[in-house]
């Protein structure tokens, strides 16, 4: 098992960098939607290109392991933001598992915070420690 470690830690970055990716991508395309359901809770709009560069720089710094535990870092903490905001109706069983969606991706964010990138990485590559 011990030898399989990095690609698993790859692995696993990677899904955990997924659902960013395609959600920072995704928001490019439906801008204007995304604009207007933010506005619905009451979020100022300049907020969307910042949520954008999180998820897509977050997402892909996670895959390449650079700077990774404070990608990790900052995406744990854009995950719980969100979940509070867009997914605390109790009463909608579908924002439950979505608000549990985002609880469980900053604790799996967490363990990357603790144990870092892994081998295959850039952070290992450059002896980056953060």
């Amino acid at each position: 098992m011990e030898r399989a470690t990095p690609y698993i830690a790859l692995v696993g970055r990677i899904l955990l960098a997924l659902i960013f990716v395609v959600a920072g991508y995704s928001k490019i395309g439906g801008y204007d939607g995304t604009l207007q359901y933010m506005q619905a809770f009451g979020l100022p709009g300049f907020l969307l290109p910042l949520v954008i560069f999180a998820e897509l720089g977050g997402g892909l710094a996670l895959i390449f392991g650079l700077l990774t535990r404070t990608a990790a870092a900052g995406l744990a903490v854009f995950s719980v933001v969100s979940a509070f905001i867009f997914h605390s109706d109790s009463a909608d069983a579908m924002q439950g598992i979505l608000f549990m969606k985002n609880i469980a991706m900053a604790g799996g964010l967490l363990y990357v915070v603790a144990y870092g990138a892994g081998k295959f990485s850039v952070d290992e590559k450059l002896g980056l420690k953060f």
